[in-house]
């Protein structure tokens, strides 16, 4: 059956269930109200400070606890390969949420909920994020998210993938629905063998074994919480065992694990008066049951919630950890650890995390969620195997009384947990490869183009007649949108290369913006007004090393420069001239902006005057605001598909780090098309604003708009091109700083040469 079918159907069972979603939703509120907060996220109304500027975030979407922690791993591998992205991550379960927000504080730009996978909701955020990267941890298989992640523009990857024993036979009766979902994944990165033949039997195709990120986990990251860490050193216990996720029943006949360990404790107390049992139940809905069990058994125990009013605990006594997020700290501390979820019918829980401190290890028989992992465990005598719960306090027994079999076993556990390292780091480069090749595209459709294009053709046609012929080559450097590429940077570049070489340029520009309408023609170097200007052909003057001729009618500029000026340039370079049809060319370079290179779209939606298949008539492309080292596969892919042959630069900003008086923090303000560029131009300093103000492009500041500024930070910074549209009074003002920056191409000589080509082609048709 086609994909498409099999969507309609999806969606049309959704409709049906809306209704009992709703429903379902209102009694999870009426249980908890805390599940009411920030509902409307789970229907795609983000929270207000998330607001990403430009496309190519990344979004990971972590489940619950156990996923976040793992999405900690990666994103401590992945934040260094992307250093200016965005990452923002979603959760589903309270829990999970609540760690989110504390354990990936300084890793994550933004935590929230993800939206329920209705396709209303996954445009919503879509729209809002414009990802690159869609990560989807572990188990998650989401249709409409995996399909409309992949229709924006966003690379889709799965990552520590994994299927349970419980949801493979769920999976397998809808193998013909799902084998179309995960047609969607751009790469999943599988667990295990296992795991990936799990995949490949629902229909996946492009599966590997990546390994599991959890063997990744660093211990020497965690540290115990002041107050726990506190209440250990008063108790003084000679052993600590901790019961770790332990799990009530999953099926009839199941026992409840709680009550296991609590058995087990009460026969090992007379034995080791100087043990502390730490119980950490896995949900925080079981923290009141364990609560309700130990008064019951009248054992000496502190709640962690309750810890900083509670006496010293003196073993043998118990710590009811009802927290979340603080197990992993502990388990640097325990003499021994019990996994749960391994006596119910649960598939167990992870044992990678105590292994990694060299800690012994102990679990049931039900280890299925991680059966290659307990396999290897096994054959290389790394944990101990309980078959019964009556086994458990003899084989802690024998733990705490032989220190030598302790230590070989947390030894033996500790080598092969870090054996298979390596998988967080095969994720991150995975995932960087994937962000590179993705082209986010502008969402929904665009009905009113159509009309502005036929104006442009009709505009174009009528402009030829007549064609300005100008006696020396023209050199025209523009773009497909409507300002922000970083034009004049180019022009600036170009000009004083070309000067360098013995050789004369003129730029011809319209001045865009200025306050004077006449026309002007200025020689290299000279001073005039930026009123007469315009703040652009400002900078390109003050270099010294090409003449600028300003006005709309280009043609009466480069006459009036010619012969009201004498000067005889060697070429002409035409600033914004891709649209400009009047003039003729013989090299056109076309800028092509790395941030944002689709701007919404075509005009009026979006801020592209003319499409990316306008591209077929550059003779040289140039993508700039690119990050040094990167590839920009999936952008040069669609450069390609309109221009096959033509070159392709990349360029991108750097800048000297402005001379900052110690601990002072600035503030910082742009107006320019492009503000995402200043951010990252800060960023790539080291320099985080005290705010970041963004005023209207070309923007002709007053002192009412400054000086507030400066009321809030004793030291702004702010671009060239800004600082000249200031007023004068605060042009003299050292509390107001530019940050200068300077392009640097990847093949500068080769783009010079198309140049220069032009200029001696010229020079020898006409026998000079």
């Amino acid at each position: 059956m086609p994909t498409i079918l099999i969507f309609v159907l999806y969606w049309s069972l959704q409709a049906l269930a809306f209704p009992f979603l709703l429903l379902y939703l209102s009694l999870r509120v009426a249980r908890d109200r805390r599940y009411l907060h920030r509902l409307g996220e789970r229907f795609g109304f983000l929270p207000p400070h998330i607001h990403p500027t430009v496309p190519g975030c990344v979004w990971l979407h972590a489940v619950s606890v156990g996923e976040a922690l793992t999405a900690a791993v990666l994103l401590r591998r992945l934040r260094p390969l992307l250093p200016g992205t965005p990452v923002f991550v979603t959760t589903t379960t309270l829990a999970g949420r609540a760690l989110c927000e504390e354990k990936l504080a300084g890793l994550a730009d933004g935590v929230f909920y993800a939206p329920l996978d209705y396709r209303f909701a996954v445009r919503r955020v879509l729209g809002r994020l414009r990802p690159a990267l869609v990560i989807v941890m572990e188990t998650e298989i989401w249709p409409n998210l995996f399909r409309e992640a992949r229709r924006s523009g966003a690379r889709l990857l799965l990552a520590n993938a994994r299927i349970s024993d419980r949801a493979l036979p769920r999976y397998q009766r809808l193998r013909w629905f799902f084998r179309h979902a995960l047609g969607f994944a751009d790469r999943i990165l599988a667990q295990d063998s296992t795991a990936a033949e799990r995949y490949r039997s629902l229909g996946a195709l492009r599966v590997e074994i990546s390994g599991n990120m959890k063997y990744d986990f660093d211990p020497e990251a965690t540290q115990i919480p002041a107050d726990i860490a506190e209440c250990l050193s008063s108790a003084k216990a000679e052993f600590i065992w901790i019961a770790a996720s332990t799990m009530p029943a999953a099926l009839p006949g199941d026992p409840d694990e709680d009550d296991i360990v609590l058995d087990a404790f009460a026969q090992l107390a007379p034995r080791f008066p100087g043990l502390l049992l730490i119980l950490a139940p896995r949900r925080p809905e079981r923290f009141a049951s364990a609560y309700d069990k130990l008064m019951a058994r009248d054992f000496p125990f502190v709640c962690r919630s309750f810890l900083s009013a509670s006496d010293p605990l003196r073993p043998p006594a118990v710590l009811l950890l009802d927290s979340i997020g603080e197990l992993n700290s502990l388990f640097r501390a325990a003499t021994a650890v019990f996994m749960g979820g391994t006596f119910p019918r649960r598939g167990g829980h992870n044992i990678l995390e105590p292994a990694a401190f060299g800690v012994p290890v102990l679990a049931g028989p039900h280890m299925e969620n991680f059966a290659e992992i307990a396999a290897e465990f096994r054959q290389k005598e790394a944990m101990i195997s309980l078959a019964s719960p009556a086994e458990l306090a003899p084989a802690l027994e024998r733990v705490f009384s032989d220190a030598a079999f302790r230590q070989s076993l947390g030894a033996r556990a500790r080598e092969v947990a870090e054996a298979r390292r390596g998988a967080a780091a095969r994720a991150a480069a995975a995932a960087v490869e994937l962000h590179d090749s993705a082209l986010p595209r502008p969402p929904g459709c665009n009905p009113l183009a159509p009309l502005w294009l036929a104006g442009m053709a009709l505009h174009r046609a009528a402009a030829r007649f007549p064609l300005d012929l100008p006696e020396k080559p023209v050199v025209s450097i523009g773009n497909l949108a409507m300002g922000g590429t970083g034009k004049t940077p180019l022009v600036r570049w170009l000009c004083r290369e070309l000067a360098a070489r013995g050789l004369r340029p003129a730029v011809l520009t319209r001045g865009y913006r200025r306050r004077s309408r006449e026309i002007v023609a200025a020689l290299p170097g000279e001073s005039l007004p930026v009123e007469l200007t315009g703040e652009e052909a400002q900078l390109i003057l003050r270099d010294g090393a090409a003449a600028v001729a300003i006005g709309a009618d280009r043609q009466a500029a480069r006459r009036r420069l010619v012969s009201s000026r004498g000067y005889s340039p060697d070429l002409y370079i035409l600033d914004d001239g891709f649209q400009h049809w009047q003039t003729r060319r013989e090299l056109d370079i076309v800028l092509v902006d790395a941030i944002d290179p689709f701007r919404g779209g075509v005009f009026p939606k979006g801020r592209l005057r003319e499409p990316f298949r306008a591209l077929a008539r550059a003779s040289a492309i140039v993508i700039t605001r690119a990050e040094r080292g990167r590839e920009y596969a999936g952008l040069i892919a669609e450069i390609r598909r309109h221009n096959r042959s033509c070159p392709v630069f990349r360029a991108w900003f750097s800048a000297d780090s402005p001379q900052l008086p110690p601990d002072v923090r600035p503030g910082a303000f742009c107006g320019i098309a492009q503000p995402e560029s200043f951010r990252r131009t800060l960023a790539s300093l080291d320099i985080e604003p005290f705010f970041f103000r963004v005023f209207p492009d070309h923007h002709h500041y007053a002192e009412s708009d400054i000086l507030p500024l400066l009321d809030q930070a004793p030291l702004l910074l702010t671009t060239e091109k800004d600082f000249l549209n200031l007023p004068a009074s605060l042009q003299t003002r050292p509390s107001i700083r530019t940050v200068p920056v300077r392009l640097e191409i990847d093949r500068p000589e080769d783009l010079l040469q198309l140049v220069l080509a032009c200029v001696s082609a010229a020079r020898g048709s006409s026998g000079s």
